[in-house]
């Protein structure tokens, strides 16, 4: 009877793929259908949202947002080697107060699209009226700079202020 037993368990798992391989294929339309639909609404967030740091930064000079921590692993790299050379009209945030942070600031929506949820803090943003922004992770260089690895760190930070610097003279030859 055991032996038996086994055989009807067999059949039930059997019967149970068939039946999940049916209403798959059967729902697989409808999961194409509603990743297709996410796709095209975060496609149409990010070019709304660029348009409108198009808009309201560009026109004042800002292309720039960057976001850093009161780590001590790069607080005070980040105060006195990054901020003092960011442009005036640069847009900084502190993750360690972002509770005072406005849930309305074009800052805030551009940091939170574009962060992602890893290696996000440190992060700079650079706009390019043409393309998307330009997005530098500092993370991994802080890692890499915590255990005696300065070049990760220097190249990263020398290819930020570069899209930085060619922003600037793009804006200098329009005018």
């Amino acid at each position: 009877m055991p032996e038996n037993h086994g055989a009807e368990a067999k059949q039930r798992r059997v019967k149970n793929s068939w039946l999940a391989l049916a209403v798959l294929i059967v729902l697989s339309p409808l999961l194409v259908a509603l990743i297709v639909v996410f796709a095209v609404a975060w496609a149409l967030s990010a070019v709304a949202l660029h348009l409108l740091a198009l808009i309201l930064w560009v026109p004042v000079g800002r292309r720039v947002l960057f976001v850093y921590s009161n780590s001590p692993i790069w607080k005070a790299h980040i105060e006195s080697e990054i901020l003092p050379r960011l442009p005036s009209t640069a847009a900084v945030l502190n993750w360690s107060e972002r509770a005072r942070w406005s849930s309305w600031s074009l800052s805030v929506w551009l940091f939170r699209f574009y962060g992602g949820t890893r290696q996000y803090n440190p992060l700079a943003l650079v706009l390019r009226p043409w393309r998307g922004p330009k997005l530098f992770r500092f993370w991994r260089a802080f890692r890499d700079y915590k255990h005696g690895k300065l070049e990760p760190l220097r190249s990263l930070e020398e290819a930020f202020f570069h899209a930085i610097e060619a922003g600037e003279a793009r804006t200098r030859a329009r005018q």
